[in-house]
């Protein structure tokens, strides 16, 4: 993923969009063709336009510098006031102390941008977003340029996660003209909203980085400048050009899903077949990493939605497993499990408390960019049951990991004691209570406190002087043994270009207890005794000595669907390992669904509000809000038999269509008809840190096809699939999301009526036919349960016992290594599984092999040669 400036380090980027690479190359393909015979690309046209290129023309000189002026209005200037703590949003009441003069996004703003006729600047960010922050203490802070925004300009700072509408607008306008995006995400507009420029992080005056490494850059301050000069000079260049750029972004929602390189005249309708579901796994399985697992390189993210595909691949139909081959389904599972294997042994996990950061900034996992977000945390569960459910043969590290997750989900601080789940934790923290005015920092922290990553205190550990002065020997040696700490720090000098951690420890799992046991000469018993209380221990200084990284406490409509239906999903899967467990999953899971119907839905008109912070907030709810909470629903349904879930479901499935849904392409707008502020409807089609509102949208008409036996949601499954077929069929690997209703669009879908406490009856095939009234689907009596054509619209994989060995030659642990993953009980894991793992041999291929040589330490596990329970 490139960076909005091919010469800013690691250190100095954005938060990146996590957007599949393909996606910018998509759009700037189109880009290209679009313009057509201007022969150049918007790429860096604005930037030049405005005089930020180090060279414009062939002598070097500014453009701008020759062009005709236009007359000077005489400005108009009113005194703005910080409105910032009038907002619920945390993120934006963070900044209601800025000297500059934030505004609300709304009508109040935009008409006094229209009447002194000002450019709006729109920063949008979120609260766990590290550089937001940065940019927050260099730019935002900073008297000289507070004065500059507030005089020349209206300013308005959004909550991304409030308003996606707004930011999938102004992102997909920085992606097309720079080639990538992130946040903060920043754009100029005009009075009318249509972008002028934009960008992402940009450094301030407050800057502590070494000038050296800035001097080929523009800072915050010149863009003011150039912009305010550039707008006052040349407001109608800049309006044209806005308003060609704005009709070029247009033309790309219209085919379906912004930036679809083909045109859907160009695909026959009906023409997606199995074939590109094996096109999908070839494209993933060339970025997959041999050396570290996952996909890509630095920075590495989760990719739930690809893992899922990979997992749940096995269990689609034969006729697809025939398509794709067995031994690249063998693969494909390998890489899945080998990447939620180096996960949960990565520093990307908390190993003292629970739950995993967002991403890791180097390629092994080691390394965590330190936030916690409640979508990434409630994907990793539904992707860990997958993993889990899905073996032959139940593996207790991956059951561990659920546990793990189901925990972080269930308990402070992301579980709200009024129901619901708030939205992440902050990367930011203070190295001690008491401290106040410096987030914690490994190493001359004053110097470079705003140019250094954050770093959650909470997840590491100073010296390893800091672990054996809290653990008795031989605990700490074991201990340190286990999580690689060092006197000299675990981070490797090539990944801290600005010593930051040096004499740092960022915990990770480097030794099994079984390698421990034959280390210290101990049974594996004790060294896994003693494990667990440390981590006790260490979770008790922390929570007493550390200061906890700030919670954004707003809870997001969108998100505690996935939560729910993850929770929910956990609740089902272990009633047979730990009844307690799942009360606990089941019991949330419904609470917070109550809650959201409470507090986030109006039964009169039946329709969602998207935030809730103190009270409800005052965004209706997006496309994705109805499609998450409807899979949550429906699995809760799936869950416990229930009916109330599944009509609601039902209710909400109809509201979606009515105020969303394209009557003349089929497919879901992210936004309703008539939505105040919006400049462009788009279809949310590709899969990105979430998977894509459409992708789940169909899943949920063909799953509410087969409960309630009405043909007419499964036409419409199929008509959103095919709303996006022309880009499948050119770039399947960016709709993951898409391949099971792909396959149950070509094979259909069953309907399973469950009478009384009988066997499930099949009543066949569902082809548009109504295959049995709402009412006695629904029924509490005649429960019903969905058997897709493709088992992954399914609430639950169930586990195969009386299949054989996977052969993935994946590295079994023992029960006692469950230690690095799990608070479970042991004696509930051993008479669950009954026996120990067997290892199996590992699959022959020669595309994706993974032999044990290049496999790190992390992700290696030696076998115990004993059982002490």
């Amino acid at each position: 993923m490139r960076l909005a400036n091919p010469a800013v380090p690691l250190s100095l980027a954005p938060e990146s969009a996590a957007v599949p690479e393909g996606r910018y190359l998509l759009l700037l393909i189109r880009v290209v063709v679009m313009v057509g015979a201007e022969g150049k690309s918007m790429l860096g046209e604005a930037a030049e336009k405005l005089g930020f290129s180090r060279r414009v023309g062939a002598d070097g000189a500014d453009a701008s510098a020759s062009a005709p002026k236009e007359e000077v209005p005489v400005p108009v200037v009113t005194e703005l006031k910080n409105r910032a703590a009038e907002s619920r949003s945390p993120y934006v009441r963070g900044h209601r102390n800025n000297p500059v003069a934030w505004q609300i996004f709304g009508d109040e703003a935009i008409q006094l941008a229209k009447k002194e006729n000002k450019l709006l600047f729109i920063s949008i960010g979120y609260s766990a977003c590290h550089w937001c922050h940065v940019m927050e203490k260099e730019s935002f802070e900073n008297d000289e340029v507070a004065a500059l925004l507030n005089k020349d300009f209206i300013p308005i700072k959004i909550d991304r996660e409030e308003r996606p509408d707004i930011d999938r607008i102004y992102m997909n306008f920085v992606q097309a003209t720079t080639g990538s995006g992130g946040w903060p995400l920043n754009v100029f507009v005009t009075p009318d909203l249509e972008p002028v420029f934009g960008g992402t992080y940009w450094h301030g005056p407050n800057s502590n980085t070494p000038q050296l490494e800035l001097e080929d850059h523009v800072d915050f301050l010149g863009i003011l400048e150039k912009l305010s000069i550039a707008w006052r000079e040349q407001e109608q260049r800049c309006k044209d050009d806005s308003a060609r750029i704005l009709l070029q972004l247009k033309g790309f929602a219209s085919e379906g899903t912004l930036g679809g390189a083909a045109k859907k005249g160009d695909t026959p309708a009906g023409a997606l077949d199995f074939d590109v579901i094996d096109e999908a796994y070839q494209n993933l399985m060339t970025s997959y990493d041999t050396i570290n697992s996952g996909f890509g390189g630095a920075p590495k993210f989760p990719t739930p939605t690809k893992l899922t595909f990979f997992l749940r691949l096995p269990h689609f139909p034969q006729p697809v497993l025939d398509v794709v081959g067995a031994e690249e389904v063998k693969t494909a599972q390998f890489m899945a499990l080998s990447t939620l294997r180096a996960m949960a042994r990565g520093g990307i996990r908390d190993h003292i408390g629970h739950g995993f950061s967002r991403y890791s900034v180097t390629a092994d996992w080691s390394l965590p960019h330190f936030e916690k977000m409640l979508y990434d945390n409630a994907q990793l569960l539904h992707v860990y049951l997958d993993a889990f459910l899905g073996l032959a043969k139940p593996d207790p590290e991956l059951l561990g990991v659920v546990y793990d997750l189901a925990t972080f989900l269930t308990s402070a601080p992301i579980a709200a004691p009024e129901g619901g789940f708030y939205s992440s934790q902050d990367a930011d923290s203070f190295y001690r209570r008491g401290d106040n005015g410096m987030p914690y920092r490994k190493l001359d922290a004053v110097l470079k406190q705003l140019h250094v990553m954050h770093i959650d205190a909470a997840l590491v550990l100073p010296r390893w002087s800091r672990c054996v002065d809290l653990l008795p020997a031989p605990a700490a040696d074991i201990v340190s043994a286990f999580f690689g700490v060092s006197p000299h720090g675990n981070v490797d000098a090539s990944h801290d270009v600005h010593d930051e951690f040096i004499n740092q420890n960022v915990l990770r799992i480097a030794a099994t207890p079984s390698q421990l046991a034959a280390q210290f000469g101990i049974a594996e018993s004790e060294v896994v005794e003693t494990i667990k209380s440390a981590k006790r221990t260490l979770l008790e200084h922390r929570e007493r000595e550390r200061v906890a990284p700030d919670l954004d406490d707003k809870v997001v409509c969108a998100w505690n669907g996935i939560a729910i239906g993850a929770l929910a999903r956990a609740g089902a899967s272990l009633r047979e390992v730990d009844a307690e467990m799942s009360k606990k999953c089941l019991d949330a899971a419904i609470k917070a669904a109550r809650f959201v119907r409470r507090e986030l839905y109006d039964e009169d008109s039946k329709t969602l509000w998207r935030v809730w912070r103190e009270g409800r907030g005052e965004t209706k709810g997006f496309a994705d809000d109805y499609a998450f909470l409807i899979e949550g629903l429906v699995e809760l349904y799936e869950a416990t038999f229930e009916d109330e879930w599944v009509r609601w479901a039902d209710e909400l499935q109809a509201t979606q269509i009515t105020l969303f849904l394209d009557p003349l392409s089929s497919g879901f707008f992210a936004t309703a008809a008539g939505a105040p502020h919006t400049i462009l409807r788009l279809k949310d089609g590709m899969d990105t840190s979430e998977p894509s509102t459409n992708g789940v949208s169909a899943s949920n008409l063909f799953r509410l096809s087969s409960l309630l036996g009405d043909g007419k949601y499964e036409e419409l499954a199929k008509g959103t699939v095919g709303a996006f077929e022309a880009e499948i069929m050119q770039y399947p690997w960016l709709f993951a999301s898409f391949m099971p209703s792909v396959v149950a669009g070509v094979t259909g879908v069953k309907a399973i009526v469950r009478v009384g406490a009988g066997e499930p009856v099949v009543e066949g095939e569902s082809k548009g036919e109504k295959a049995a009234p709402k009412d006695e689907a629904a029924a509490p009596a005649g429960a019903a349960a969905t058997e897709s054509a493709d088992a992954a619209t399914s609430a639950t994989i169930a586990p195969e016992p009386e299949k054989k060995s996977t052969g993935l030659g994946l590295p079994d642990t023992t029960i006692e290594a469950l230690s690095n993953a799990t608070d479970v009980p042991l004696e509930k894991i051993q008479a669950y599984l009954g026996a120990k793992p067997t290892t199996a041999a590992a699959p022959s291929t020669s595309t994706a092999s993974t032999p044990a040589t290049q496999e790190t330490p992390s992700s290696t596990s030696t076998s115990s040669t004993q059982d002490p329970t």
